[in-house]
């Protein structure tokens, strides 16, 4: 098998992506059931409570960052990853209970919002570098990729349950189904051949005083990775709200029911899916493809905040999802591949910092003009973040790889040196 899924060559990526897609598609049922739970039936219409729950939620991303990437580059990984994954499914199982019993109230979402967020500040630096244990450098791009064709086909799949399971049993049931879904992953975990795992020269990064902030100072020594950075900072705080944006369209603009709303999320999850497999295709990426994404990630939101009726914002969701993931998993296998193996976790754990981290500064915001302007609005904020990341890609590529714009037979071209620092 070559091209697009090369990683699944390997018998310990196959069971490592077979268990983390059926865990992905009860993550996306559970998302859309909270945001239902929330909008819906413990508060009216209300895109700040919502803000705040998605700000609890990643929050701790930030909060633990010096924690979370020592821990995925000091401990081992996949002793991490099954007690984070088993975590997680316990706490699904505690509000999936409290929503059955009628019990739930939205402090107590709040709660294991933020519980959830801790747990998944530890999981989430630990699972994207354990990937390169599974496949090594040379289909690092490809894996990662293919996690993310994994988690946004479950998008596609995840929300329409879950409109399902809200409409006949009810939003409980949701969440129950997501904590049996952990089971997937946590056997996955176990069938790993843990000696075909490919781990680097030296092992694990030496525990020594200053370690947890080498990986800013590594950081702060490379431009590019600042760059990239810095775009990731404007997109994934202002720009990645999808759950705010899909949610309030649906519920505020729209007036559709559960199943109609879960439809949306499943229609964005098709031009995910198809980022991540056109991202998977590469063979290395690049700058290039980080300012493509974003200045199509704007395009996209602007246009998605002037559709006019429930389908045309359907297919414009679309192109906001190719961007996004474009952008996303361009992000990831460049960082990824272009640092040290022992600085791994630490670089990744700053880089999910700041796309999941930063939340708690947009989500409220984002929220905010939702209520107070309308939902078109917050998709504006949205359009300007992706518009912003382009031109930090622009200078980047002017002051450090010499951009340049030229006339070619009366075209404009564009070029830059490939091979700059």
């Amino acid at each position: 098998m070559t091209g697009t899924f090369r990683s699944l060559r390997g018998y310990n990526y196959r069971i490592w992506a077979a268990g983390a897609l059926v865990s992905n598609v009860g993550t996306w049922i559970q998302r859309t059931a909270q945001n239902w739970l929330v909008l819906t039936q413990l508060t009216h219409n209300n895109a700040t409570a919502l803000g705040v729950v998605m700000a609890l939620q990643f929050g701790p991303h930030l909060l633990l960052l010096p924690l979370t990437g020592f821990a995925a580059d000091h401990l081992d990984r996949r002793k991490l990853l099954i007690g984070t994954q088993a975590a997680m499914g316990v706490l699904a199982f505690g509000l999936g209970l409290l929503t059955i019993t009628g019990q739930v109230q939205l402090w107590q979402v709040y709660v294991f919002a933020f519980l959830l967020g801790c747990v998944t500040a530890f999981d989430a630096p630990a699972r994207q570098a354990f990937v390169s244990e599974l496949v090594g450098d040379a289909d690092l791009s490809n894996a990662v990729a293919l996690n993310s064709t994994s988690f946004n086909a479950a998008r596609m799949i995840g929300p329409a349950v879950a409109g399902v399971l809200i409409a006949g049993v009810g939003t409980g049931w949701s969440f129950l189904v997501n904590a049996a879904s952990f089971v997937a992953v946590l056997c996955s975990l176990g069938l790993l051949r843990a000696g075909e795992l490919h781990l680097h020269p030296g092992g694990r990064a030496a525990r020594g005083r200053g370690s947890l902030l080498e990986g800013f100072r590594y950081l702060w020594a490379r431009p590019d990775l600042k760059a990239v950075l810095f775009m990731l900072f404007l997109i994934g705080t202002f720009g990645l709200n999808f759950q705010i944006f899909i949610s309030t369209m649906a519920v505020q603009v729209f007036h559709t029911g559960a199943g109609r709303y879960g439809l949306l999320t499943s229609i964005m999850a098709i031009g995910t899916v198809a980022g991540s497999l056109h991202a998977a295709g590469r063979s290395r990426p690049g700058m290039a493809q980080l300012f493509a994404g974003a200045t199509i990630f704007g395009c996209g939101c602007a246009l998605a905040a002037v559709m006019p009726n429930y389908w045309l914002f359907a297919f414009a969701l679309i192109i906001i999802g190719v961007s996004a993931l474009t952008f996303s998993t361009t992000t990831n296998s460049l960082m990824q591949l272009s640092t040290e193996s022992v600085m791994r976790g630490r670089v990744m754990a700053i880089r999910l910092a700041i796309a999941l981290g930063c939340t708690p500064i947009g989500a409220p915001i984002v929220g905010w003009v939702a209520d107070r302007f309308g939902a078109r609005w917050a998709l504006g904020v949205g359009a300007a973040s992706g518009f912003a990341a382009a031109i930090v890609a622009i200078h980047y590529l002017w002051k450090h790889r010499r951009l340049r714009l030229h006339f070619d037979a009366g075209n404009i071209r564009l070029s830059f040196d490939a091979s700059s620092s």
